[in-house]
């Protein structure tokens, strides 16, 4: 295929339908129009030329509009499938995912979560989604912008005699157009601030040709901001987890690549009063019977090697103490940690006694630390208890009779204890719970009973950072820009013919005619002449 020269002597690209300089008709279809479709010009379009190899196909489907719509579409279905339950990063984290779904949502829960819909946002085919409306964002703009833009600057300002009448708006008048009036024609036309090209008794009077651009900023606007939500899925551009520390526990913050530790030294949660607080808080005192007015976390903040472990002395540099409370987040290196939620009085220790059932007396006390349990705890006297298993969060036996647990918080407690003594070198099997103990091998000699029981508190953080917001704020800015820039400008152009004979004229905006129909009489009230609306109907000036 070769190019396309017109009889005015431009050379025009593969598929051009009119001549970019002079608007001439260069294809039999172009001909036969009642009018122009100016959208790009009468440009060749890429996709709408070449059909021959892949990367011409692949071209032309990432193209059409069509299917830049069908991907929006399907991404703002997928995102709307994402918000029926809630994403993982939102569930107690102390919680196994799959068990949490299906006994809050049931058989619907279960379904979800086999879906993957969980993790949605962070999906290998969500995140493909997005990547193919930037993919066709990007080639539908270079499609059109670049022919486009070529025959808006190539155009020249005599145009071909067929390219007024099929133009939407003509006009047409016979005799002569002297000079004056020809000269007032031109001082409102800059008066309207038309940028004025003559030549050879012809006139281009064109403004605001920026604004056609504003559709092709809003396409880079998007692919910024599409660029900035890929990069959530990027390890150390975006964070946003969450994190249990109870009192005195030490943890290495999630998401920092274990660069930073926070410390939490107490937990502190104040609650409305009805005598001490304004009255108006009363009634919702009185109905919920607690309110919290403040619940804070006092943290302290280390930064430590990321080759040794947590616990490694020496190794941990402090960086600030904090009081962290809702709305009033630890800040550091583009982290924030704010305060979500707590749990109080979460049990901690508990202390039981090896007591002989037949005499009463106690031969020592043991106390088990429930988030790290020992094994084995020795007595006087030849005395001992051995740990044989251990389940924090007790749900009953499966059917082989094996203790079950659902979590490792310690919410319900139970164990499994082999208690030995001189008596019972071999030791008696006891398995104890709250309020409950079975003694598989019969009745023991000995039992472990119940001293007491420490609580600490727990303090829920999200632990966040984003560094994409740049990213959305720019391609926000810009994207509004690109509004402004198309929705308040219209492109107007104006082309004038003077001949002995008479003259003719024609105009064109991409948007807004009758706007522009109203600047077309103030601009031509000094001439007797008739524009024609082609599309619609006749409008006299």
């Amino acid at each position: 295929m070769n190019a396309i020269k017109c009889e005015c002597g431009h050379v025009n690209p593969i598929g051009t339908i009119l001549c970019e300089a002079c608007g001439s008709p260069l294809t039999e279809e172009a001909k036969k129009q009642q009018l122009y479709d100016m959208r790009y010009e009468g440009s060749g379009l890429r996709s709408k030329t070449y059909h021959k190899t892949i990367v011409d196909e692949v071209w032309n489907f990432f193209s059409s509009v069509k299917i830049g719509v069908i991907f929006i579409v399907l991404t703002l279905i997928a995102t709307a499938v994402g918000t029926i339950f809630p994403q993982q990063n939102y569930i107690p984290s102390n919680i196994d995912p799959a068990s949490y779904y299906k006994q809050e949502y049931r058989i619907f829960g279960e379904l979800w979560y086999k879906l993957g819909f969980q993790n949605l946002y962070g999906s290998w085919w969500y995140l493909l989604l997005i990547a193919m409306i930037g993919v066709s964002l990007v080639i539908c703009s270079l499609d059109r912008f670049i022919p486009l833009r070529r025959a808006l600057q190539h155009q020249k300002v005599s145009k071909h005699a067929g390219f007024f009448k099929k133009q939407r708006l003509y006009a047409e008048k016979e005799g002569l157009l002297d000079d004056h009036t020809y000269f007032i024609i031109i001082e409102k036309l800059k008066a309207k601030h038309y940028h004025i090209r003559e030549e050879d008794g012809n006139l281009l009077a064109e403004k605001n040709r920026f604004s056609r651009w504003g559709p092709y900023v809003n396409h880079i606007s998007l692919i910024i901001f599409l660029i900035g939500c890929m990069l959530r899925s990027v390890p150390g551009m975006y964070v946003d987890e969450l994190v249990w520390i109870r009192e005195g526990e030490k943890k290495v913050l999630p998401g920092t690549q274990n660069k930073y530790v926070l410390q939490n030294r107490h937990f502190t949660v104040q609650v409305y009063s009805k005598k001490h607080d304004n009255h108006n808080y009363s009634a919702a005192i009185t109905k919920a019977g607690k309110v919290a007015k403040n619940f804070q976390t006092d943290v302290v903040l280390y930064k430590q090697n990321s080759q040794h472990m947590l616990g490694e002395n020496g190794h941990l540099q402090k960086i600030k103490s904090f009081s962290i409370q809702v709305n009033k987040p630890l800040t550091f290196d583009h982290y924030a940690i704010y305060q979500s939620d707590y749990k109080l009085h979460e049990l901690y220790t508990m202390t039981f006694a090896l007591e002989n059932k037949h005499t009463q007396r106690k031969h020592g006390t043991i106390t088990i630390n429930l988030y790290n349990p020992k094994e084995v705890y020795l007595l006087e006297n030849g005395y001992q208890v051995n740990l044989l298993g251990y389940y924090p969060s007790f749900t009953g036996f499966a059917k082989n009779g094996e203790p079950q647990t659902n979590s490792y918080i310690p919410n319900n407690p139970a164990f499994i204890f082999s208690l030995v003594s001189p008596i019972h070198p071999e030791g008696e099997k006891s398995f104890v719970s709250i309020q409950k103990t079975i003694e598989p091998s019969g009745n023991n000699d000995f039992k472990l009973k119940f001293v007491r029981a420490t609580t600490r508190n727990v303090s829920a953080l999200t632990v966040r950072k984003d560094l994409t917001l740049w990213f959305l704020a720019v391609g926000g800015a810009i994207f509004m820009i690109g509004v402004v820039q198309g929705a308040y400008w219209n492109h107007r152009r104006i082309w004038l013919k003077r001949e002995n004979c008479g003259m003719a004229a024609a105009a064109h905006t991409n948007k807004n005619w009758f706007g522009f129909q109203r600047e077309l009489r103030t601009i031509f009230s000094e001439v007797n002449i008739d524009f024609i609306d082609q599309h619609c109907k006749k409008i006299n000036y």
